[in-house]
């Protein structure tokens, strides 16, 4: 499911923002509201990414955010050839440090 960056505006509070490590300094977002994932999209419903975490909290400036999160799932087993011994998901809580 998706959501677009003006829907945004009118959901009240978001339970998780996950900023997702999808490659070397490149983000992607999603969200959940009331239990439910939804990925985050511009108005022509690609994905919002960027290469600065900073850029993407803006988004979120006067909205009520329980957490935001950063999660990278690495590939490194299958990159060596070993088998998949449990989930390489790095999880990591992220604040508002409103650098920008």
């Amino acid at each position: 499911m998706a959501i677009t960056v003006e829907q945004l505006q009118h959901q009240g509070k978001i339970e998780l923002v996950i900023v997702h490590s999808i490659s070397w300094s490149l983000y992607q977002l999603s969200i959940v509201v009331n239990g439910q994932n939804h990925w985050l999209v511009d108005a022509q419903g690609q994905a919002v990414c960027s290469h600065n975490i900073l850029d993407l909290q803006r988004l979120f400036d006067g909205i009520q955010v329980g957490q935001m999160r950063l999660q990278h799932q690495s590939a490194y087993d299958e990159m060596i050839g070993q088998p998949t011994r449990s989930s390489n998901l790095l999880d990591v809580p992220l604040g508002n440090n409103k650098l920008y």
